[in-house]
């Protein structure tokens, strides 16, 4: 439940405008002035203790101590390297990034990128850092993380053998920015390791906060040089990727492409030669060398045949990594493309003009949320997104055309790289859209039905094991539901999903609200069944019923029921059904009371018997929103998570007993939350003492603090 707490924080800390570029998150709550200036006044140099100069800051396995990379490593200060450091000399470029012993050539070429564009670079990394001034062995940059911005601090001591940098470089040799930056990414992802190998998609966005989109040249559009080039001059940052059939590590080819490497895209140009317009991209290879050697390369005759003066502007010699390609064979070479845009009208018109953000945050959880793709038949408990699209877009609104509404849809699954160095990965991820009635209520998901009657109206084109997956489309005015997925079933992670439109949509997460109809028995409405029957003589001496007394009581009265394996209730569970229906605080249950419960046993036994299709004596961990459902509980999918962790046996079941504890359990907590909640509001303002009662009488003030939070719409 600490997570709840931690959720309620964070919105606490978005609602005050931290998170934001110019205000980030601390991360790992390290302050960068507080730090420095206490350096500054004990005259130390900052070791930073949340990512030290050790073996665990490193990896476990590429980079495990067993690991020969890591033999006869030491970390040094830049001082210690070089004379005279500088963070950075004579402005940063691309020519500033050069690949070392660790395999992220996907991260550098996004650095790279990223120097094409001062503004862009200048909010990743602050500039008024330096060895001079104020130094103190500490520096700090800025990232986007699903969101929100974070600010990251960092001490200066970087991996070396026999002196040099063993990772990330400069080609001017005492100028460290990039080696920083590197480290501080590392840290943000748990280790140098778990930076081995990605898509140069992931750090362009965790630099920038921008929307990616992935083009494969086996599925590419014809107007793909159109749109790299656009995007390029739209300030858009561009990588690309090659790949090789023969392995998996990189390969140099006779035409001096690297394999299973990843490149930064500079430019895209239309070039007239021999009287035909040729169309060739820049490429850079972050290694700073190993240049394409075909044509348009440097020293190519193709060259020889263009005009002067656009020669003079896009020609370059110099072993560099960077040189021309025709495009042609820029699609032989190269497998895919990634651009990542800030501005998005670059992704759909020419004309300038805001875009519309609504964010959601989520998880998949094994037996609650965790359904997997369409097909599975655990599909429907997904979460589900709903958005209204009311107003279409200006330049479709205008014309004969159906009115369409411009959507892009990004699917995120969160901190999977910081994982992967223990063995965790990136799990194949999608999402579906579905068309769904204006009258749909949104404080019920969707159910099995639905899903099974109901045709998708769009879905991203495959399932693929990366960070994001993104899709634009322009659908019809209407409403709609978006479900996130993994490929399979109970596969569990966290997602961001960030839904953009040109103009404002009504969105809302399906379920999100917390409401309870609780079933309040009339003593005469029917007669006693036989599972409630037992201990008739029993009762009929006593006037007062305690838990012992209750847990003989419901003993003997289900062992009777052939319908129910029962191994009886727990003393535990008798008193909490005492103070559910103790109305005069005796600590017993009067007969009258002892009759209510037995009503409200029989209505919980029949929504039991109603889940357990299959008569095994327990309910499958994801019907049990059907069962809450049936009950009368309508809760949001963080009620249903702590739910299934609290009374979900190992095999994903949850069996008699622990359904009926539950249920009571909830109409104790709806119950004492109607008592507390004065200006029935939906908010809580419990004082220490309140609070502490609270959690005396529920077990657990947690389950409180998430009932009590009032449902906001996204």
């Amino acid at each position: 439940m600490a997570s709840v707490a931690a959720k309620l924080a964070k919105d606490k800390a978005a609602a005050r405008g931290i998170g934001a570029n110019k205000n980030p998150r601390k991360y790992l709550n390290q302050d960068f002035e507080e730090l420095k200036a206490q350096c500054l006044a004990s005259k130390t140099l900052f070791e930073d203790p949340t990512f030290p100069a050790a073996q665990s800051s490193l990896g476990v396995k590429e980079l495990g101590p067993e690991s020969e990379k890591v033999q006869g490593l030491v970390w040094k200060r830049p001082s210690n390297i070089k004379a005279n450091p500088q963070f950075i000399n004579e402005g940063a470029s691309r020519a500033d990034v050069r690949q070392g012993a660790l395999g992220d050539c996907w991260f550098l070429c996004s650095i790279a990128s990223l120097t094409l564009h001062d503004d862009y670079l200048c909010r990743v990394v602050p500039m008024d850092q330096s060895f001079d001034t104020n130094y103190a062995g500490i520096f700090h940059f800025k990232f986007w993380q699903y969101g929100e911005w974070v600010d990251v601090v960092v001490d200066d001591r970087l991996p070396t053998k026999k002196g040099k940098l063993v990772f990330v470089k400069s080609t001017t040799a005492h100028e460290f920015w990039s080696a920083l930056l590197e480290k501080a990414y590392a840290k943000l992802n748990g280790s140098y390791e778990a930076l081995s190998g990605g898509l140069s998609l992931e750090a362009l966005e965790d630099f920038t906060g921008g929307i990616g989109e992935l083009y494969y040249f086996d599925k590419a559009p014809k107007d793909l040089f159109q749109i790299i080039q656009k995007a390029l001059k739209q300030r858009s940052l561009v990588t690309c990727s090659t790949k090789s059939e023969s392995g998996t590590g990189e390969i140099v080819v006779s035409t001096n492409v690297v394999k299973n490497h990843g490149y930064t895209v500079t430019g895209a140009e239309e070039v007239t030669y021999g009287g035909n317009t040729v169309q060739i991209v820049r490429v850079r290879n972050p290694w700073g060398f190993m240049e394409w050697n075909g044509a348009w390369s440097d020293s190519a005759p193709e060259w020889k045949e263009v005009d002067p003066k656009v020669k003079d502007d896009l020609k370059i010699e110099r072993e560099d990594g960077e040189t021309w390609i025709p495009f042609s064979s820029f699609l032989v070479e190269f497998f895919r493309v990634e651009i990542c845009h800030l501005n998005l009208d670059s992704i759909c018109r020419e004309e300038n003009h805001k875009w519309c953000l609504t964010e959601f945050t989520g998880c998949w959880t094994t037996g609650c949320t965790a359904g997997g793709c369409k097909g599975n038949p655990n599909f429907w408990t997904n979460p589900q997104f709903r958005i209204t699209l009311e107003d279409p877009d200006e330049d479709k609104a205008r014309g004969s055309a159906a009115p369409l509404c411009t959507v892009i849809v990004s699917l995120m699954q969160k901190e999977r790289r910081r994982k992967q160095p223990e063995g965790g990965k990136l799990f194949s991820i999608g999402f579906y859209i579905y068309k769904i009635p204006k009258e749909t209520p949104s404080n019920v998901p969707l159910g099995k039905d639905f899903f099974d009657t109901t045709k998708k109206i769009a879905s991203t084109d495959f399932y693929r094991n990366h960070r994001e997956m993104s899709k634009r489309f322009q659908l019809p005015v209407g409403n709609y539901v978006i479900i996130p997925t993994t490929y399979n079933p109970s596969e569990e992670a966290e997602f961001c999903i960030r839904v953009f439109t040109e103009k404002k949509a009504q969105t809302l997460e399906f379920g999100n609200t917390v409401e309870a109809k609780i079933y309040e028995p009339l003593l005469n409405s029917s007669p006693e069944t036989e599972i409630v029957n037992g201990g008739e003589k029993r009762r009929e001496e006593k006037t007062e019923f305690t838990a012992v007394d209750l847990k003989s009581i419901l003993h003997e009265s289900f062992s009777k029921c052939d319908k129910i394996k029962s191994d009886g209730f727990s003393l535990r569970t008798c008193k909490e059904m005492i103070n559910l229906l103790d109305e005069d605080n005796t600590g017993t249950l009067s007969k009258e009371e002892l009759k209510i419960l037995q009503k409200k046993l029989e209505h919980y036994t029949t929504i039991f018997l109603e889940v357990d299709t299959n008569f095994s004596g327990t309910i499958e961990a994801s019907e049990m929103r059907n069962a809450l459902q049936k009950a009368g509980f309508s809760l949001n999918n963080r009620i249903q998570e702590v739910i299934i962790q609290h009374y979900v046996s190992g095999d994903l079941t949850i069996n008699f007993e622990d359904f009926v504890a539950c249920m009571i359990r909830l109409e104790t907590l709806f119950k004492m939350f109607s008592i507390l909640d004065t200006n029935k509001n939906g908010n809580l303002n419990l004082s220490l003492s309140e609070a502490k009662m609270s959690r005396s009488l529920c077990n657990d003030v947690n389950h409180i603090l998430v009932l009590a939070r009032k449902p906001s719409p996204h």
